[in-house]
C-alpha cells in the first residue's frame, strides 16, 4: 500500500509542476486539491456503509481533527507546492522527506523516550545530505523561500504522521481523510479571504506549454495523486507503525526524480544524487533508532514487538470496505 501511494505520489510531483507552471498559484492548488478530494471522499462515504453517519464528529474530536485538517492537507501541500514551484521536483521532495528525522526527534525530546546512538548519525548524514543536494560549497543556487517551504513542510509532515497515527484508532480512513480535507478546504477558502480574495482556478482552463489540458491533470491530481494515494497511506497505518510506513514512503523521491527527469527534464548531477542518497541513509538510520518501553523494560524497537512503535494501542481492524 505504501509503495502503490508512493508511485502515485512520485507521478503527482511532475503533474502538480505543470498545473503550477500553468499560472495556478500554490494556495490555490493546494485548496482545489482539498475541496476535490473532500466532495470526492464524502460521496465515497455516502455510497459505502454505514453511509454519511461515518463523518459525525464528537466534540472531543474537533481539535485532533482541526490540527490534522490544518497542518497536513492544507499547510504541507501548500508549501510542497511553493517548494517545486522554485525547486526541481526531486529536490523539493528531499527536502519534505526529512520529517521521519523530526519524528524521531520529537520521540527524544518532545516525549523524552530512549533512542540509539544512531540518531545522532542518520541526523548528521542527512544534514550532509542535503548540503549535498543544495551544493553549499558553490554559489548557493537554490532558491532560499523554496527550501525554507520544503523544511517547513517536512516539519508539518511529521506532525501529520503523528497525529495520522493516533486519528485511525478512532475513525476509519475514508471519513479521517475526508474530515481533514475538509478542514484544508476551509482553511484554504479563509486565508484567501484574508488576503481580500477568492481562489484563482481560471488557469484550469488552459493548456500547458506541452499542448496538455490543465484541466486532465487537475484530474488526476484529484483522484490519483490524492484521493486514493491519502487513503491508502491512512489505511497503511491500521498495519504499519508510522516509522515503517515512512521509510518505506521514501521511495517516493527517487520515483519522482526519475519522472521529473523523463518528462520535464529535470537532471540532478551526480554531486545531488548522492547527496539525496546519503540522506535517505541518514533518514533511516534516524527513524530506526527509537527504543520502545514496554512491561519488561526497553527494548529494541522491532526485535520484541511486532506492533512497531506506535505509542497508541493497537487500532482495531477494519473490516468495512473504507479500510480500503
Amino acid at each position: 500500500m505504501v509503495v502503490s501511494a508512493a508511485s502515485f505520489f512520485a507521478l503527482n510531483g511532475t503533474v502538480s509542476k505543470l498545473i503550477l507552471q500553468a499560472g495556478v498559484q500554490p494556495r490555490d492548488l493546494a485548496t482545489f486539491r482539498a475541496l476535490g478530494a473532500c466532495l470526492g471522499l464524502v460521496l465515497l462515504g455516502t455510497l459505502l456503509s454505514p453511509g454519511i453517519r461515518r463523518f459525525r464528529l464528537a466534540r472531543k474530536d474537533i481539535p485532533l481533527i482541526l490540527a490534522y485538517g490544518v497542518t497536513g492537507f492544507f499547510a504541507v501541500p501548500m508549501l510542497y507546492f511553493t517548494a517545486i514551484s522554485r525547486l526541481p521536483v526531486g529536490i523539493g521532495l528531499l527536502f519534505e522527506f526529512t520529517a521521519p528525522v523530526f519524528v524521531a526527534l520529537w520521540f527524544r525530546f518532545g516525549q523524552r523516550q530512549p533512542v540509539r546512538a544512531r540518531l545522532w548519525a542518520g541526523l548528521a548524514l542527512s544534514l550532509a545530505g542535503l548540503a549535498c543536494v543544495a551544493e553549499v560549497w558553490g554559489n548557493f543556487t537554490l532558491d532560499g523561500l523554496g527550501v525554507a517551504a520544503g523544511l517547513a513542510s517536512a516539519v508539518l509532515l511529521a506532525a501529520y504522521y503523528l497525529m495520522g497515527a493516533r486519528g485511525v484508532t478512532k475513525r476509519d480512513s475514508v471519513s479521517l481523510t475526508g474530515l481533514g480535507f475538509g478542514v484544508s478546504a476551509i482553511a484554504g477558502f479563509a486565508s484567501r479571504a484574508v488576503m481580500g480574495g477568492v481562489p484563482d482556478w481560471q488557469a484550469l482552463t488552459g493548456v500547458t506549454d506541452r499542448g496538455v489540458p490543465v484541466w486532465a491533470l487537475a484530474v488526476y491530481l484529484l483522484i490519483f495523486g490524492t484521493i486514493i494515494p491519502y487513503l491508502l497511506i491512512v489505511g497503511t497505518l491500521r498495519h504499519l507503525p508510522a516509522t515503517s510506513a515512512s521509510i518505506i514512503g521514501m521511495t517516493e523521491p527517487v520515483l519522482a526524480s526519475a519522472v521529473a527527469w523523463v518528462a520535464i527534464g529535470e537532471r540532478l548531477n551526480p554531486a545531488q544524487l548522492a547527496g539525496g542518497t546519503v540522506l535517505l541513509l541518514g533518514v533511516v538510520l534516524a527513524e530506526t533508532a527509537r527504543v520502545s518501553v514496554g512491561q519488561n523494560g526497553p527494548h529494541v524497537r522491532g526485535e520484541h514487538d511486532p506492533a512497531g512503535d506506535t505509542a497508541q494501542p493497537a487500532p482495531q481492524r477494519d473490516s468495512s470496505p473504507a479500510a480500503a
